[in-house]
């Protein structure tokens, strides 16, 4: 039965927010760096290959169950660009405010009707690191970019990421509104499904707990 799973991440709003997600089951949820786990090589071409990537690196090296999770923006009129190198889109060590100013750059001439938008996230558990069924699962949340930053809340691009159904961008949305409709909340509540199915299968097999 697992008790314990490591959170291939060291944000400590994402394990608070997986914690609250596995609080019903009295699982235990961990941070990478509790295990000295160093950032995963994330060599994949799409978000749901890095996650699994970070999550089976996270579980070779603590030898735990894992939990992992990838995210970014895709923009339409740049071919899906900036994408899985989101994080880093204006360079090595770029900061929030260096990625949005060069996208702003990339979007100069285009239009409101080109300048749609969606932020993915795609999330993978494994319980060991060579885990040939891994749990996996993605979201998206539509939106399109705006001409300039609006909003003081959030962090990546979500001072320029506009929510046409909030009217607002995603910077300017109370932590409540994000936290219920945004492309990470939605993953989470993907897993949660499928979480509760995978445990509800275990249970009538064996009479236990996640084997």
């Amino acid at each position: 039965m697992i008790e314990k799973i490591v959170l291939a991440s060291g944000n400590a709003g994402k394990l608070r927010e997986f914690s609250q997600l596995f609080s019903d089951w009295d699982i235990a949820v961990v941070p990478q760096s509790d295990f000295d786990v160093p950032e995963a090589d994330e060599t994949g071409l799409s978000f749901i290959e890095n996650a699994l990537i970070k999550a089976r690196h996270a579980s070779r090296i603590s030898g735990l169950p894992a939990l992992a999770d990838d995210s970014g923006l895709a923009v339409d009129a740049l071919d899906g660009a900036p994408g899985i190198y989101s994080a880093r889109y204006a360079g090595a060590g770029a900061t929030d405010a260096d990625n949005n100013a060069r996208l702003l750059e990339a979007l100069a001439d285009v239009p409101d009707a080109r300048r749609g938008a969606s932020f993915h996230c795609a999330l993978a558990f494994v319980r060991r690191h060579d885990d040939p069924v891994p749990l996996v699962c993605s979201a998206r949340w539509s939106g399109r970019i705006l001409h300039q930053p609006a909003g003081e809340q959030g962090f990546g691009y979500d001072p320029l990421f506009y929510v046409e159904e909030q009217g607002c961008s995603s910077a300017q949305l109370p932590r409540e509104v994000k936290n219920r409709i945004s492309h990470r909340a939605r993953a989470v509540q993907q897993f949660a499904a499928l979480w509760r199915e995978h445990m509800d299968r275990e249970h009538v097999r064996d009479g236990g707990g996640l084997g």
